[in-house]
């Protein structure tokens, strides 16, 4: 079983994860690029892997975009995004970025390449999806 660690940019919250990731997708919805200020979010998903606060859980806030699925789950003090689960607790999100072990799990492909930002210029040898794969 894989064991991960992150933490947050001001290192108030820290956790661990034990587990697998079966997914790494690149989104470019334009929720994602709100919420990480770039062309896309970068996040890991895991049905099975397991989350544990180390540190600083009370320093947690999560935001759910009214209407949708999408959340955010961010340090009150740096607003680094850190994991969260969605679906009843039944899928873990972990942005990739909040990670301080190393992956050996590479992206599998951009999604909701449709909504890209103008400026984006993703091309690489991914493959892309109009919207979510199937």
């Amino acid at each position: 079983m894989k064991e991960h660690h992150g933490s947050c940019l001001c290192g108030k919250v820290s956790f661990e994860i034990k587990g697998d990731f079966e997914h790494f997708y690149l989104c470019h919805c334009s929720h994602c690029r709100k919420d990480t200020g770039s062309a896309h979010a970068s996040n890991l998903f895991s049905q099975s892997a397991k989350l544990i606060w180390l540190s600083g859980e009370e320093n947690i806030r999560t935001y759910t975009l009214p209407g949708t699925r999408h959340t955010k789950s961010f340090c009150q003090h740096c607003g680094s995004a850190l994991p969260h689960t969605q679906m009843n607790g039944h899928l873990l999100v972990v942005p990739a970025g909040c990670l301080d072990s190393s992956l050996a799990i590479q992206a599998e492909a951009h999604i909701f390449i449709n909504s890209k930002a103008e400026w984006d210029q993703t091309s690489n040898s991914l493959p892309q999806f109009e919207q979510g794969p199937s």
